[in-house]
């Protein structure tokens, strides 16, 4: 096992962060002896992340507690084009506006985490457009172009599924490793950035940076991933049985937030404490010994205080009572997620597939077949038998509202407009 001298790799190391290190002892004696500026990028593909981005997240947080400065690079840039890496097909272009949108939605979840300013160590958000957009294409190529073989970049593991399985993959994504590479070499000019952090799937691009700022520079800089999470049993992070798990609360309100948790697999328990708390370790280490119903105490432990992280400590707070008075007294608790439907609609009768769907409590409505069948879907905690069947007002509860039910633990209530 590998002793780190600096505070920050020793954190890191300590909580589970991390898979790779370009030169390990380089960057840990570079960590002992000066503030490192290190940065992770995000493309904007989406107007929020979600929980599977929560990791590199945690590794900017970690980064910055340790008395180094993050940078957030946004990806207005690289967006237009999209990652190939480990995907089958490419990714759809979104235009100009839908980029901007996203971008906003975005920002708003790294205030949570990171303080922001003018500070040695205080984070700051840049767009890689702002260098990307202005590049000509010939003396591009010519300068930084002329660094990269195609040998070498047909060789990662990444575009090599992509050719194994022989899917398409455009000119317009093989040039996303050099558009990567370069943004590392930018942020290395422009604010002394040495470090590149990101997922593990990642470790390809990242290196193809490192080898551009020495062969144009004569720079070291580095690279450090985390491992690609997933559950116990083999799930990826970041995805639910109705999509995605979203960070921003007009995606998802803390509660589901807090629910996802909540649902953690035993397994898996003390390593989310680790990686996605400010617990301390030896607090943690109480709590993973914890057995049979007394871990369902640990679990919540561990939803509230990641709610806290993303959504404030008291929406947390107000979560996990909702969640007490739902399943502990069974009562319905006003708290919980809820949608609006017009009073037309459901006078007209709302078919009850449509409503699962709606309330995001399933994917679609075949998927909400699949549950009906399983007995997993319930209206006002009545099991629900016939995938015909349809709400109208007489299924309003005196509180005037619908309670649909996914399972033991997913509720969202439907409330008329």
């Amino acid at each position: 096992m590998t002793t780190y001298r600096s505070d920050f790799l020793r954190t890191l190391d300590a909580r589970g962060l991390i898979h790779q290190i370009s030169d390990a002892e380089a960057l840990d004696d570079l960590a002992v002896k000066e503030r490192i500026v290190a940065y992770i990028g995000y493309d904007l593909t989406a107007p929020s992340l979600h929980v599977g981005h929560m990791t590199n997240i945690m590794m900017l947080r970690r980064l910055q507690q340790a008395g180094h400065k993050p940078i957030v690079l946004m990806g207005g840039g690289t967006t237009r084009i999209g990652d190939p890496s480990f995907r089958n097909e490419a990714r759809p272009l979104l235009d100009d506006a839908q980029i901007a949108t996203n971008k906003e939605g975005i920002r708003k979840v790294f205030s949570k985490f990171l303080t922001f300013g003018d500070g040695p160590s205080d984070a700051i958000m840049v767009d890689n457009a702002e260098w990307l957009d202005k590049l000509e294409y010939i003396p591009f190529l010519r300068d930084i172009g002329r660094h990269f073989t195609v040998n070498r970049m047909l060789s990662f593991e990444s575009v090599k599924t992509r050719l194994d399985k022989e899917e398409p993959l455009s000119f317009l994504e093989f040039n996303y490793m050099i558009l990567q590479a370069y943004d590392f070499l930018e942020l290395s000019r422009r604010y002394g950035c040495r470090l590149q952090m990101g997922g593990s799937d990642q470790w390809g691009n990242i290196v193809n940076g490192i080898e551009l700022a020495r062969r144009v520079d004569a720079t070291q800089v580095f690279a450090l991933t985390c491992p690609l999470l997933t559950t116990a049993s083999g799930a990826k992070m970041g995805k639910s049985a109705a999509g995605a798990v979203w960070l921003n609360e007009d995606m998802l309100p803390p509660y589901g937030l807090w629910q996802y948790w909540r649902n953690s697999e035993d397994a898996d328990v003390g390593r989310f404490l680790r990686i996605f708390t400010d617990l301390p370790l030896d607090e943690i280490a109480r709590l993973e010994r914890l057995e049979g119903a007394e871990l369902n105490e640990a679990k919540k432990v561990l939803a509230t205080e990641i709610t806290a992280l993303v959504h404030g400590r008291a929406a947390a707070e107000m979560a996990a009572e909702t969640a007490r008075k739902t399943f502990e007294e069974g009562a319905l608790a006003e708290n919980l997620p809820s949608i609006d439907v017009p009073a037309a609609e459901l006078q007209a009768g709302l078919g009850v597939l449509a409503a699962f769907v709606k309330a995001g409590l399933v994917a679609s409505t075949s998927e909400a077949r699949r549950q009906i069948k399983g007995g997993g879907l319930k209206v006002n905690d009545e099991v629900v038998s016939d995938e015909r069947a349809v709400l109208d007002a007489g299924n309003l509860t005196a509180d005037g509202v619908v309670k649909l039910s996914l399972g033991k633990k997913k509720h969202v209530l439907l409330r008329v407009e």
